[in-house]
């Protein structure tokens, strides 16, 4: 029920506007009450309705969402206009994670460089391999610990949004075959100036990464 009203709202066919009614909810999915509030709630938490006693639960215009909640990036990258959905993400990722690159070679603590050195390896194993859902698990890890070693707690709650990006580009059949070879050398490039202290270098491996992906993701929608 949260997924049907959520995808509908995002993709407009619930647009802004639009009043809903608990009891007609309840008719519409044979849902319960108690499950109904609940999934108007959820909406509500997500700043995709509002609701008023005697005017009902509203669909409230889209600049007012939470736009970093992950389960509406899920809906957004699981439709037809998908493609707008992943340049404002990836317009996202270039503003913070070369950023947060540079701040973590600054900043990571001895446990993170290692981690990061560690991650790098399992994802040039991988890639070699072809195993992609191992290679998505490795990435959203190594992406994590850039965005935590950085020390900043904003860019760190940006790593839900980043998972969902690399999920649904995996999910949704936009990644290649075998990872390409040259983002997997800049990761490695990444763990390494940061491993080394070395701000400049972190943040332009990090930025070559989003140059990278942008392009990937601008050739499947050409």
């Amino acid at each position: 029920m949260l997924d049907e009203l959520g995808t509908a709202i995002v993709t407009g066919r619930l647009p802004a506007g639009t009043v809903l009614r608990l009891e007609e909810l309840q008719e519409d999915y044979g849902a319960s009450r108690t499950v109904a509030r609940e999934v108007v709630r959820a909406l509500e938490v997500m700043c995709l309705t509002s609701s008023k006693r005697r005017v009902g639960i509203t669909v409230r215009d889209r600049c007012e969402w939470n736009h970093f909640d992950a389960r509406l990036i899920g809906w957004q990258l699981d439709n037809e206009n998908r493609a707008q959905a992943l340049r404002t993400l990836m317009e996202l990722r270039w503003a913070v994670e070369p950023t947060a690159a540079r701040f973590a070679a600054l900043r990571a603590s001895p446990e993170d460089r290692g981690r990061l050195r560690a991650l790098a390896t399992r994802l040039q194993t991988t890639a070699k391999a072809r195993d992609l859902t191992t290679f998505l698990e490795h990435d959203i890890a190594f992406h994590h610990v850039v965005l935590a070693a950085s020390g900043n707690a904003m860019f760190c709650q940006l790593s839900d949004v980043v998972a969902q990006v690399l999920t649904g580009r995996t999910t949704h059949g936009l990644m290649p075959p075998e990872p390409q070879p040259a983002a997997v050398a800049m990761h490695v490039q990444v763990a390494m100036a940061v491993d080394a202290g070395d701000a400049e270098a972190a943040e332009r491996a990090m930025r070559g990464i989003m140059e990278q992906a942008r392009d990937e993701v601008a050739e499947q929608f050409e």
